[in-house]
């Protein structure tokens, strides 16, 4: 996509998107995503709670925070997938994940969110406006690609910024939290996070919730000192 290609924009900085499921519904239908669907909260992992969550999922953020600990996790991750690829022994990721590089600061918000609609584009209808013009442009991109045309779209980061400061917390631009998204494609559960290189396979999965929460768990054990964490699930609007 050569004209995508040749496109430089100055990356500015945004202002962290609240993890706020009502914050993250208006955001979204107001750019034309369905009203039939709505992230909420999902308070706890057992399974008894997220039973409780409307289904079907279709995609699972998680907001968590950066520290030495699981940057360290995540280096060593990239340096174990990249040394398999290398190998000839690398995860398979299907042709039908759409995966967008973060390059502008504190658009993982953003990024989690089109990460969840653009891989549910057969479920999800994303009326005429940014988010849908954003996706059918860079439909065949790469990653990289994508993001240069995010860092140009003056008109989503001004909806970003309103969203941000519609937030019940005073938004800062300096935060050591981030947010990462999880989707179901063709049978396989991916990670999508735009500061990592590539889509990260989970392996099989039947039920995106409960595969989610587990890799969560695990990720949580590893950071058993941290508390700041919150899951939001994307699913059928029930208001």
């Amino acid at each position: 996509m050569a004209e995508v290609a040749e496109q430089t924009h100055k990356k500015s900085k945004w202002l962290p998107l609240e993890s706020n499921p009502e914050v993250m519904n208006k955001y979204v239908h107001k750019l034309g995503v369905s009203t039939k669907w709505a992230f909420t909260d999902v308070w706890a992992l057992e399974s008894e709670f997220l039973n409780m969550i409307p289904h079907p999922v279709l995609a699972v953020l998680l907001l968590y925070p950066i520290t030495a600990n699981n940057e360290n996790i995540r280096q060593e991750q990239e340096a174990l997938l990249v040394s398999a690829q290398e190998a000839g022994a690398g995860q398979i990721v299907s042709d039908n994940v759409i995966f967008y590089k973060q390059t502008i600061p504190n658009a993982c918000g953003t990024i989690s969110l089109l990460h969840s609609l653009a891989n549910n584009l057969d479920k999800i209808e994303i009326d005429e406006g940014p988010i849908k013009r954003l996706i059918d442009r860079t439909r065949s991109s790469s990653p990289e690609e994508r993001a240069k045309v995010l860092e140009g779209d003056e008109e989503l980061a001004q909806a970003h910024r309103i969203s941000a400061e519609a937030g019940q917390s005073r938004p800062y631009e300096d935060t050591n939290l981030h947010f990462t998204c999880f989707v179901q494609k063709d049978g396989h559960l991916y990670e999508l996070d735009g500061r990592k290189p590539f889509p990260i396979n989970h392996g099989p999965s039947s039920n995106l919730l409960e595969d989610s929460a587990r890799v969560i768990k695990e990720f949580m054990n590893q950071n058993s000192g941290e508390s700041q964490f919150t899951v939001i699930a994307l699913g059928p609007n029930q208001q």
